[in-house]
């Protein structure tokens, strides 16, 4: 096994585990996403407008509140430093922690959202690009979150620096996505799709070095 698959899978089973902040993450989204109908109120047509919008600012949300976990604990516990060390790339480290961040959270969101779209009476189309914008931009919120969370490794109570960090930062993916839904129900064009998907290309590559030359920043402090 690379020490990238090693780093990639023990993520992925402190995430998976109990109180990992996957399950939190998921069921945060699903509750966000199924209680809104109740304020807006039983009409569909509305319903079915709002439905992107507010299943991405859920997903968005349910996101952050793991993010603190990519790095943090093994900052505190000095495993940090050892990866830091080993003969692996720090950017190495950061890829394969923001790949697991997103595939316990972002992926796991996109699998669920088609039952969260039936809430809204979303039609069939409608969910088809619900679930490709999902699958298209929560990278960029991963990626995003890596890079704020790298940056605020030694920063006490830092989840609200993290927040006001990442916020403003993934508008552009909140607006694209639910845009892409919005369009595609009209039948209006695929330019969404395609801004949601370099957006999330440029965070996706900027993250490793951006979140290794924090990470470094951080342990050299």
């Amino acid at each position: 096994m690379t020490p990238f698959a090693a780093i990639l899978i023990r993520d992925l089973r402190l995430a998976l585990r109990a109180g990992g902040g996957a399950a939190l993450s998921l069921g945060f989204f699903a509750a966000v996403a199924a209680l809104t109908p109740l304020g807006i109120g039983p009409e569909l047509t509305v319903l079915a407008r709002v439905a992107a919008g507010i299943v991405w600012v859920a997903a968005a949300l349910a996101a952050l509140i793991s993010l603190d976990r990519i790095f943090q604990a093994d900052f505190e516990d000095g495993s940090l430093d050892v990866m830091a060390l080993s003969p692996v790339s720090l950017e190495a480290v950061v890829l394969a922690k923001m790949l697991a961040h997103w595939l316990t959270t972002g992926l796991a969101l996109t699998i669920v959202s088609p039952l969260i779209a039936l809430i809204f009476d979303v039609p069939g189309p409608g969910i088809v690009a619900l679930a490709v914008s999902l699958a298209i931009g929560t990278p960029a919120l991963s990626a995003i979150g890596t890079i704020a969370a790298a940056l605020t490794l030694s920063v006490r109570r830092g989840g609200v620096v993290l927040a006001a960090i990442v916020l403003p930062l993934i508008v552009p993916a909140l607006i694209f996505g639910a845009a892409a839904v919005l369009t595609a129900l009209e039948g209006a064009g695929l330019a969404p799709f395609l801004l949601l998907a370099a957006y999330s290309i440029f965070t996706v590559a900027l993250a490793p070095f951006a979140g290794a030359a924090a990470v470094r920043l951080n342990l050299a402090g």
